[in-house]
C-alpha cells in the first residue's frame, strides 16, 4: 500500500482526506483546488478570504497537499525499496513549491499552523534520505533557507488571538522541531524557547483536569495527544528537561483516548472531524487511533494501552527507534480497571461492559458545547454511540466539510444528524456561519453512578429554552448487569410539539423495522441491536441518511426516527438490547402499575422487571415503592430473585423483599446468591432488611449480619461501612430532593 500511494504521487494523483485520486500535474500546481477547480490567485496572503468558498474552493484540500505529507510516503518507500526516484521526487518537489510560492504570496502562506505542519514533513523527510547516494550534493542551504523564511512567518503570525486552540499548539510545536532539529540557525534557540513556553503555557488552558480536549471534538484531540507526544520525544533526544507536569497531562489526554475507543478499535468522531493528520508514518484507516495508544504504551510503560492498542503500531517505531517494538512486546498487557468512566470536566461518559472485542459499548455527550466562538462543536447534547457485542451500530455522522458547502456544514452539525432527541426539527444549538454560533446549549450532568452490577447517567440541556413554549431535555440511561439499556428521555414542556429521536446507524448495518412491536432491528451478520418504544406512543421511520466517515466523504446509512406530536410533557422510554444473531429479540410487556410505569423484559435466560417514576403500588409482587427507578431480575426457572437495582428513595416493598434506609440514597444495589443477600448502599445509612426466605446471611456494603428465616435485619448506620472510593470515585449525584 505504501509504494503503490508513492507511485500515484510520482504520477500526480493523491487522495487527500476523503477525496480520493485528486491530479495536480506534474510538477505539481501547488494552488489548485481540484474539488471546485479553482485556481486560487498567488496574491499577498492577507488579501484571501479563505473562507470565500467561491474563490478558494474547499481550502482545506489545498492545505492537506501542501502539507506535504507525502514526502513521507516518499522517504518510506525509498527505505523500503531502493528506488531513486522516490527520493529525487520528494527533492523536486520540495523545490518546485519553493519556486512557487514566494514568501507571503498565496494560499499556502494564509495559515502559520499548515506552514509548521509543513516545516515539520520537511525535516522528517529529508532525514529520511541520509543514506542516499547523492545526500552530499542535495540542496540542503537552500532547503534549510526555506524553512527559516517559514519559521519566521509563523513567529511573526502566531495564532495567539484568532485560533489560541490547536493552532497555536501546533504552530508552537513547528517553532520548536525547527529550533531543535536547525540549532545553527539564528534563530533556533528563540524558537525553540518560543515553542517550548507556548506548549506549557496551552497544555493548562487546552486540555481540562481530567484529560478532554477544550474544544469537544475527539479528533482535535487526538491532534493534541499528538503534539505533546512529539514535543516529549523531541525534548528528550535534545536533553532539554521538561516539568512532569506534561507526561502526566499527556496521559490524561491518552486517558480519554484509551476509554473513548470502541470494542472494535475505532474511535468516535464527536466534534469536528478534520481529517488530518500530524504526520503520516502508517496507514490505518480514518478512525482507527490506536497508533496514539501504542506509543503511550512505550513513553510510559503502559499495559492497558496496549491492551486497547493491541499491537505495535508502525509509526511508534518511526517515533522511538529500532528498539521500540521489543519495548512493546515487553510491557505486559492488561485491561484498564473498571469497566465505565465518567469524565465530568468535559462531560463524557463511558458504559462498558468490558474490554473483550466482543462487548457491549455506550457513550452520552453532556459536556460543555466548546469554547471561545465554539468553532470546532455540533449541536450534539445528550448525543449517544453505542456498540453491540463488539460491533459499532449507532454513531456520530461527523463532519463531511468546513467550507465547501455551508449547506452540508449546518446539516452535518445539526442535532438531528446525532442520536438526539429534537423538538420541532430544530436544533438544540443554532450555526451562525462555519465557525461561529448565535445559540448554544448548555449540559447538565445530574447523575452519574458507577457499580458493578449498573451503571447510571442523567443529565439534561437547556437547548430549547429559547423556543416560545421554553422546554428542557433531560436524558436518563440505565445499563443493567452490563447487558442492555433502557433510554429515558423526558421534556418538561407545555404546548404542543413534535418530538423526534434519531438513531444514525453505522454503515454497513441494516436497519429493519417491526411495527407490531415497536422495535427497530440493526443488524448485520453476528449482531443484532434491538431498539423498542414498547408504550407505543410514537411512529417509527426509516429512510436514507448520511454518514462522512472522513472529512470530504459521504456514504448513506439507515437514519431511523421514532416521533410522535402530543402537547404538555413528554416521556419516551426505550429498551436498547444487543445480542447476537443467532438469540430471539426479548419479550417485552408494558405493565399497568398505578401512576408509576413498568415494563418486563424477559429472555430464556432471565425475567427482569423495571419500574421508573415510581409513585404508587406496582405489580410484579410490589406492594410500596418510592425509589424513583426499580429493576429487578428474577431468573426464569424458579423466578427467585438474583439482582435488584434502586435509585433515589427510601424504600421497597416486595413479595419477597422488604428494605427501607433511614434517609433517601442515591442507591442500592443488591444480589442474592449461595443463601447469601449482599446489598451496596450508598452513601452509608442506616438500613433496614427483610430477605427472602432461603437467606441465612446479609452483607451489607461488605460488612456481614446473621438473618433468621423470614426475619428482618436492622443494620444502624455505625454498622454500614462507606463503599470502597475506588470503585464508587465518579459516584456524583446532583439530584435535590425533600
Amino acid at each position: 500500500m505504501l509504494q503503490s500511494s508513492a507511485d500515484r504521487a510520482l504520477e500526480g494523483y493523491f487522495d487527500l482526506l476523503g477525496f480520493q485520486q485528486q491530479f495536480f500535474g506534474r510538477p505539481i500546481d501547488w494552488h489548485f483546488e481540484p474539488i471546485s477547480g479553482n485556481r486560487i490567485p498567488l496574491v499577498h496572503w492577507k488579501r484571501l478570504d479563505s473562507l470565500a468558498a467561491s474563490k478558494t474552493g474547499d481550502k482545506k484540500v489545498v492545505w492537506e497537499l501542501n502539507r506535504h505529507q507525502h514526502l513521507l510516503a516518499f522517504g518510506r518507500a525509498f527505505l523500503q525499496t531502493g528506488d531513486e526516484r522516490y527520493a529525487e521526487a520528494l527533492v523536486d518537489d520540495i523545490g518546485t513549491w519553493t519556486s512557487q510560492n514566494p514568501a507571503g504570496r498565496g494560499i499556502n502562506w494564509v495559515s502559520s499552523l499548515e506552514i509548521a505542519f509543513r516545516c515539520i514533513s520537511w525535516l522528517w523527510s529529508i532525514a529520511l534520505l541520509r543514506t542516499w547516494s547523492k545526500w552530499p550534493s542535495l540542496p540542503l542551504l537552500d532547503i534549510e533557507r526555506a524553512l527559516y523564511v517559514q519559521g519566521r512567518h509563523i513567529e511573526s503570525f502566531l495564532s495567539t488571538f484568532s485560533s489560541p486552540n490547536t493552532h497555536l499548539t501546533g504552530e508552537a510545536l513547528g517553532l520548536y522541531y525547527l529550533g531543535t532539529c536547525l540549532p545553527e540557525l539564528e534563530r533556533a534557540k528563540r524558537w525553540r524557547d518560543l515553542g517550548r513556553s507556548i506548549l506549557l503555557q496551552q497544555l493548562e488552558i487546552q486540555v481540562r483536569p481530567d484529560g478532554v480536549y477544550f474544544e469537544q471534538s475527539t479528533w482535535y484531540q487526538r491532534y493534541t495527544a499528538d503534539f505533546y507526544m512529539h514535543f516529549i520525544i523531541l525534548a528528550g533526544r535534545a536533553g532539554d528537561p521538561i516539568p512532569a507536569r506534561v507526561s502526566e497531562r499527556l496521559a490524561s489526554l491518552l486517558d480519554y483516548l484509551l476509554w473513548i475507543t470502541r470494542p472494535d478499535g475505532t474511535s468516535p468522531l464527536l466534534g469536528d472531524d478534520d481529517g488530518g493528520r500530524l504526520l503520516k508514518l502508517e496507514a490505518s484507516a480514518p478512525n482507527d487511533w490506536r497508533a496514539v495508544l501504542s506509543n503511550g504504551a512505550v513513553l510510559f510503560g503502559r499495559g492497558d494501552y496496549k491492551h486497547v492498542a493491541g499491537e505495535c503500531a508502525e509509526e511508534t517505531c518511526w517515533l522511538f527507534g529500532r528498539d521500540a517494538k521489543e519495548r512493546f512486546e515487553r510491557i505486559p498487557a492488561a485491561p484498564p480497571e473498571g469497566s465505565s468512566r465518567a469524565f465530568v470536566d468535559g462531560g463524557v461518559y463511558v458504559m462498558r461492559s468490558g474490554w473483550a472485542p466482543g462487548s457491549n459499548y455506550l457513550l452520552v455527550d453532556c459536556g460543555p458545547h466548546g469554547v471561545m466562538n465554539c468553532g470546532h462543536s455540533h449541536a450534539d447534547a445528550l448525543a449517544i454511540e453505542v456498540a453491540a457485542l463488539g460491533t459499532t451500530v449507532l454513531v456520530d455522522p461527523g463532519t463531511y466539510t468546513y467550507t465547501g458547502s455551508a449547506e452540508f456544514r449546518d446539516l452535518f452539525r445539526s442535532t438531528g444528524m446525532h442520536n438526539c432527541l429534537t423538538i420541532d426539527g430544530l436544533s438544540s444549538s443554532v450555526p451562525a456561519g462555519p465557525f461561529k454560533w448565535e445559540h448554544v446549549a448548555n449540559s447538565t450532568m445530574h447523575c452519574w453512578h458507577d457499580h458493578p452490577w449498573f451503571t447510571y447517567f442523567e443529565g439534561s440541556h437547556d437547548g430549547y429554552r429559547r423556543l416560545p413554549d421554553s422546554a428542557i431535555h433531560t436524558r436518563n440511561l440505565l445499563f443493567v448487569n452490563r447487558e442492555y439499556w433502557f433510554m429515558l428521555d423526558r421534556v418538561d414542556a407545555k404546548g404542543e410539539h413534535e418530538y423526534a429521536v434519531h438513531f444514525h446507524v453505522a454503515p454497513g448495518i441494516d436497519a429493519t423495522l417491526h411495527h407490531g412491536s415497536g422495535r427497530l432491528e440493526a443488524h448485520q451478520a453476528s449482531t443484532t441491536l434491538d431498539i423498542v418504544y414498547p408504550e407505543g406512543l410514537g411512529l417509527w421511520n426509516v429512510a436514507d441518511g448520511l454518514v462522512s466517515p472522513r472529512y470530504g466523504a459521504k456514504v448513506t446509512a439507515p437514519h431511523a426516527t421514532y416521533s410522535l406530536r402530543t402537547a404538555g410533557p413528554v416521556e419516551l422510554l426505550s429498551v436498547l438490547f444487543p445480542r447476537s444473531a443467532g438469540r430471539p429479540p426479548p419479550e417485552i410487556q408494558k405493565l399497568n402499575s398505578g401512576r408509576g410505569k413498568g415494563l418486563v423484559v424477559a429472555t430464556s435466560r432471565f425475567r427482569d422487571f423495571v419500574l421508573w417514576s415510581a409513585d404508587a403500588v406496582a405489580s410484579e409482587g410490589l406492594h410500596a415503592v418510592d425509589f424513583e427507578w426499580v429493576w429487578m431480575r428474577r431468573s426464569t426457572d424458579d423466578r427467585l430473585l438474583e439482582r435488584a437495582v434502586f435509585l433515589h428513595g427510601t424504600c421497597v416493598s416486595s413479595d419477597e423483599i422488604d428494605v427501607t434506609t433511614e434517609w433517601t440514597v442515591e442507591f442500592a444495589a443488591i444480589s442474592v446468591q449461595e443463601r447469601t443477600l449482599s446489598i451496596d448502599v450508598f452513601p452509608s445509612v442506616g438500613i433496614r432488611i427483610r430477605p427472602p426466605v432461603n437467606i441465612d446471611r446479609v452483607v451489607v456494603n461488605g460488612r456481614t449480619h446473621v438473618a433468621g428465616a423470614g426475619a428482618t435485619v436492622n443494620v444502624m448506620k455505625h454498622d454500614v461501612p462507606a463503599l470502597d472510593m475506588q470503585r464508587n470515585q465518579t459516584d456524583r449525584c446532583r439530584h435535590v430532593r425533600h
